[in-house]
C-alpha cells in the first residue's frame, strides 16, 4: 500500500477565520465508505461485449417466446438492440447522462406489443444482463471485508455509473452475498448527471449523512472516479485494476492492490486523525 500524497489527504483546504477567531480543524476521521462498482467491488475484466450481448439476447428472445410475447426472427431482434443501445450510449457520451436500460426494455417492448407485470420485466432485465454476471468475480474474503468496516462502525455505500438496471445489480449483490452491507446504492441512471461530475458524489454524502471530509471513496477510475473525488474533499483510494494499469497515483490519494487492506488503512487515518 502506498500514498500518492500522504499528506495532503489529511491536510484538508481550510477557509479563513475572521479576526479573533480561532480556527478549528475539520474532523477528518473517515466515517462512510463509498464504493465503486465495476473493478472496484465486482470485477469483471476484458471481456467481449458483443458475446455477452448476444447470449443476453438469447436468453431475452426465449424469455419472450416462452410468454407467448410478440417476437419476430431472433437475428433482427438481437442486433436491432445492439444498434438502439449503441446509439443510447453514444448520446450518453454526449450529454453525459446514463440511459436507463430498464426504462429503454420496457418502452420499447411496449410499443411492440410486450405485456409484462412489474416481475416479468425485472426478470426480463435480469436476462439481459445474466452473461455478465457470470464472468464477473469478487475478491476472496471480500464479505469479510465488509464485515470488518462495518465492524469499526462505518456506513458503506456505492456509487456506480451505469445503464444496468438497479434491480439487476441488486440481484447480482444479493448472490454474492453483499448487498445487505451497502445501504445507500447510488446508479447514475436514475439522474441527470454521472461520474465525474462531483453532483453525484453529493446525492450519495447526503444519502449516507456524512459530510466529504468523513467519507473515503474507493474507485479504479482515475478519470472519474479519482480525481474528482479528491476535487470535492473526500479522502480517496486507487483500487489496482486493468483500468489504470500504469497509472500514476493521483495527488490526495492512497492506492491498494487488494480490499482487504481498506479496514487497516482505515484504523491508520483514523489513529492519525485522533493523534493531530
Amino acid at each position: 500500500m502506498e500514498s500518492g500524497a500522504g499528506g495532503n489527504l489529511t491536510a484538508a483546504s481550510r477557509p479563513c477565520a475572521p479576526l479573533g477567531e480561532s480556527l478549528t480543524m475539520p474532523d477528518r476521521k473517515v466515517k462512510a465508505v463509498l464504493f465503486d462498482l465495476g473493478e472496484t467491488l465486482i470485477n469483471f475484466g476484458k471481456v467481449s461485449t458483443t458475446r455477452l450481448f448476444r447470449q443476453g439476447a438469447r436468453l431475452s428472445y426465449d424469455f419472450l417466446r416462452e410468454h407467448g410475447q410478440p417476437v419476430g426472427h431472433f437475428e433482427w431482434y438481437c442486433w436491432a438492440n445492439l444498434l438502439r443501445l449503441r446509439i443510447r450510449l453514444a448520446l450518453s457520451n454526449l450529454t453525459g447522462k446514463d440511459v436507463d436500460a430498464m426504462a429503454l426494455l420496457r418502452k420499447v417492448g411496449t410499443r411492440k406489443g410486450v405485456r409484462f407485470n412489474p416481475e416479468q420485466w425485472r426478470q426480463f432485465a435480469w436476462l439481459w444482463y445474466e452473461p455478465l454476471s457470470k464472468v464477473a468475480t469478487v475478491e476472496p474474503k471480500t464479505s469479510e471485508t465488509l464485515t470488518s468496516l462495518a465492524k469499526l462502525g462505518l456506513k458503506l455505500g456505492i456509487v456506480s455509473n451505469t445503464f444496468v438496471s438497479g434491480c439487476s445489480l441488486d440481484k447480482h449483490l444479493k448472490q454474492l452475498g453483499i448487498l445487505d452491507f451497502f445501504s445507500v446504492r447510488v446508479y447514475s441512471h436514475d439522474f441527470d448527471f454521472r461520474k465525474p461530475s462531483v453532483q453525484i458524489f453529493k446525492v450519495a454524502a447526503e444519502k449516507i449523512g456524512e459530510v466529504f471530509e468523513n467519507i473515503l471513496y474507493v474507485g479504479d477510475r482515475v478519470d472519474k472516479d479519482i480525481r474528482p473525488a479528491v476535487k470535492a474533499g473526500m479522502q480517496v483510494v486507487l483500487k489496482e485494476a486493468y483500468t489504470n494499469a500504469g497509472k500514476k497515483t493521483p495527488d490526495g490519494a492512497w492506492r491498494v492492490g487488494h480490499l482487504a487492506e481498506l479496514p487497516s488503512l482505515v484504523e491508520n487515518i483514523n489513529a492519525r486523525v485522533s493523534a493531530n
